[in-house]
């Protein structure tokens, strides 16, 4: 009865940031220059990484998967909070909303198994080098790449089809730029206590299996580097290590602020922004201006890009 007396929703609104129009503005050229540079800085990476043999390794096949991921969650949720910006029509439809969760879903679910594998990946360089391309090898990485993706669509297809399970039929505002599991709860006239078993069941597991080996791989790599005599050796080390641990370290804080003690709006906000849209837009510099490698092929390829640009000149003269 009481399921009666609520019509069910079909679409929902987006409250974004702000209701001012004076910031709206200086919102969208804001968040449009970061979307461009996270677009280019990340599709530019794995350009990068697929045309240059060299780059053809475990930790670069890696590293441009997970370019790959952060462009895909910053396409599925930055092209409508620009639109938002614009429009006093905030509505997202429930078909559009699953999209953008299943996406962001995919996307975030990826980034926790190949921060693991990039983990594993240097602990095996540094503690067992004269082994690498035997425990490391390029089969066994595509391997594990593969399983990334199934084992990401499968946690991103559980949570998609127990989100259809829920009828919305109290408000339809979500205090938030996009559609995030935990506000989505929030609205639900469906008891939502499966779903957020199933979340613990599913996503725990996940998190302290990724923790776990970064954590002990990191373990490993700080003792053995420790051993070591040689003072370049140990900097050589630190420095192959540096941008991932940093990487890492900045994608766990970001969990962690789920933890904080804020007020839930806020929270959602602040953790939303932190991880669809700064984590996407740091990557492909800390991972690139940190490399050596990356900075050499890519300079390589200015070198290249240069000297066609300017043969036409050359044969015309």
């Amino acid at each position: 009865m009481a399921k009666a007396n609520h019509s069910l929703a079909t679409e929902f609104i987006l409250m974004g940031f702000t209701d001012h129009p004076e910031l709206k503005a200086l919102l969208f050229v804001v968040f449009s220059a970061i979307y461009l540079v996270t677009m280019v800085g990340n599709l530019g990476l794995v350009a990068l990484i697929y045309m240059e043999r060299r780059l053809h390794t475990p930790m670069y096949i890696f590293l441009g998967n997970l370019a790959l991921m952060d462009s895909c969650c910053s396409c599925a949720i930055t092209p409508k909070m620009l639109q938002n910006f614009l429009s006093e029509d905030r509505r997202i439809s429930l078909s559009e909303c699953m999209v953008q969760f299943y996406f962001l879903c995919l996307a975030e679910t990826a980034d926790c198994f190949l921060l693991a594998a990039m983990a594993y990946d240097r602990y095996v360089a540094i503690c067992s080098p004269l082994q690498y391309h035997t425990k490391m090898s390029k089969k066994l990485c595509l391997q594990m790449t593969a399983g990334i993706f199934i084992a990401s669509n499968m946690h991103s297809m559980i949570h998609e089809g127990l989100l259809l399970r829920l009828t919305f039929c109290r408000s339809n505002q979500i205090d938030h730029f996009f559609c995030d599991i935990l506000p989505l709860y929030r609205l639900s006239c469906t008891d939502p206590y499966i779903n957020e078993l199933m979340l613990y069941i599913f996503s725990m597991p996940i998190q302290v299996f990724t923790i776990a080996t970064v954590f002990i791989s990191y373990l490993y790599i700080i003792f053995t580097i420790l051993k070591m005599k040689s003072k370049e050796g140990r900097g050589k080390a630190f420095s192959t290590c540096a941008s991932h641990f940093f990487s890492v370290s900045i994608f766990y804080i970001c969990l962690l602020m789920y933890f904080w003690p804020f007020e839930e709006g806020v929270k959602d906000i602040a953790v939303g922004i932190f991880y669809t849209i700064v984590i996407p837009l740091l990557n492909p510099f800390i991972y690139s201006l940190r490399n050596k490698e990356v900075m050499n092929v890519l300079r390589k390829v200015m070198k290249t890009y240069n000297i066609l640009k300017q043969t036409p000149l050359s044969l015309a003269n």
